[in-house]
């Protein structure tokens, strides 16, 4: 996310929260080609910045959540 804009969405159970799992729709991370193109200057920068949504999408699967990705550095 940078500033207001959503670069990526993660959909889903977190693995750590998951109990009984069945018959729910997969997970589903979402990453915003627009928004990390307009808040980008170039291809290569914007190769650079998806990582950071991708990885951040990723690790709310693995039920991380934003305050502690933000003390690791990820916000």
């Amino acid at each position: 996310e940078h500033g207001d804009e959503l670069f990526g969405l993660y959909e889903g159970i977190p693995l750590t929260e998951r109990a009984y799992y069945n018959l729910v729709l997969p997970d589903k991370i979402t990453i915003f080609q627009g928004a990390i193109g307009a808040a980008c200057r170039s291809r290569e920068e914007m190769g650079q910045e998806i990582k950071v949504p991708v990885a951040h999408e990723v690790a709310h699967h693995f039920g991380i959540d934003d305050d502690r990705l933000t003390e690791l550095g990820w916000d």
